[in-house]
């Protein structure tokens, strides 16, 4: 209960930077899938943040990757790992700016909608954490249960559900 008070209070008091973690994370990973398909990468999003296993901040969830240690030591700067990240186009090489104004637009727009009917209690994807393009096959896929098919992506969570869902909320 904590927990999910705290998530309200972010958003309603949300800084410009956690609306746009989410809203990039729209665009880059289901901007072509419908508003449904756009709502339930958001909210597994939502999902990790409530999670123990995951950084309690928006950004923090959508930024969460490997990073450097040898950048970190010769130049004092974090320099993420290619294609070693949580969500793979905040780690491509590739720019992290929108490039089409009305896809952004809308990716705001659903942000928002899709927090609202996640903190209302309505989540699109059953409690899933994870998801992936229906056409590659990750092997971590195996270990989790199988809970959709949303447009283009299939969405999972952990195995016993209920029961994990207790455990990983519990103590954040």
């Amino acid at each position: 209960m904590i927990k999910e008070t705290l998530l309200t209070l972010q958003f309603l008091f949300a800084s410009p930077a956690e609306w746009s973690c989410l809203a990039k994370n729209i665009y880059f990973e289901a901007r072509n899938q419908s508003t449904a398909g756009q709502i339930a990468v958001s909210h597994v999003v939502l999902n990790r943040v409530k999670s123990n296993r995951y950084p309690n901040t928006i950004c923090g969830v959508v930024e969460q990757g490997l990073t450097s240690r040898w950048w970190k030591k010769e130049h004092g700067k974090t320099v993420m790992l290619k294609n070693k990240c949580q969500f793979s186009w905040y780690c491509d090489g590739l720019s992290d700016e929108p490039k089409e104004p009305t896809t952004w637009r809308n990716a705001l727009v659903v942000a928002k909608d899709a927090y609202t009917l996640w903190n209302l209690g309505t989540d699109i994807s059953e409690g899933s954490m994870w998801y992936h393009a229906q056409n590659v096959r990750p092997k971590w896929r195996h270990d989790f249960s199988y809970v959709a098919r949303i447009d283009d992506h299939l969405f999972y969570r952990t195995k016993n559900y209920k029961k994990a869902n207790k455990e990983l909320t519990s103590s954040k």
